[in-house]
């Protein structure tokens, strides 16, 4: 059985990252007009080339729906443009347009690669700890089946 404090103890740490990367996305969303669900796709664009939604899709962890949606919005905003392939013309692809590269030079560091820096100096065991607590809060928190990329953010219904 818990303590009281212990409780508590987990319970403010929890807010405290659900805060983290709440503020984190705002401050994206300010500096460059992206949420990070958007960037994530950009950045993925930008690595791969001429690409799927399917290996966008796997790239970043997200569904199919949830990439063609923000390809959608990303096409509007004219960064990414949709191209016929050249071998195969039933398939498409998403390609980054010269102010779809201009926009990512301008995007912030982002919450989880200070994060991936700091898991990247823990020991292994340490890492192993780690992984083992935040899968079991998952479960603990009916979360482990919610579609999320790898990165820090609050997907809130407007964030794609």
């Amino acid at each position: 059985m818990s303590t009281p404090q212990h409780l508590h103890d987990v319970l403010v740490h929890l807010r405290r990252i659900i805060r983290a990367t709440d503020l984190q996305s705002k401050r994206v969303v300010k500096a460059c007009g992206l949420t990070i669900p958007q960037i994530m796709v950009l950045r993925s664009i930008e690595e791969l080339g001429d690409v799927t939604v399917r290996r966008i899709s796997d790239s970043v962890s997200l569904s199919q729906a949830t990439v063609t949606t923000i390809l959608n919005r990303l096409e509007d905003r004219k960064y990414v443009e949709r191209v016929r392939g050249q071998k195969d013309k039933r398939i498409v692809n998403a390609r980054l347009t010269n102010l779809g590269m201009q926009i990512l030079e301008t995007t912030p560091p982002l919450l989880h690669e200070k994060f991936i820096n700091e898991f990247d100096a823990l020991e292994g065991w340490e890492q192993t700890q780690v992984l083992s607590s935040l899968q079991r809060i998952a479960m603990m928190m009916d979360a482990e089946s919610l579609d999320a990329a790898p990165l820090l953010v609050i997907n809130s219904p407007d964030a794609q």
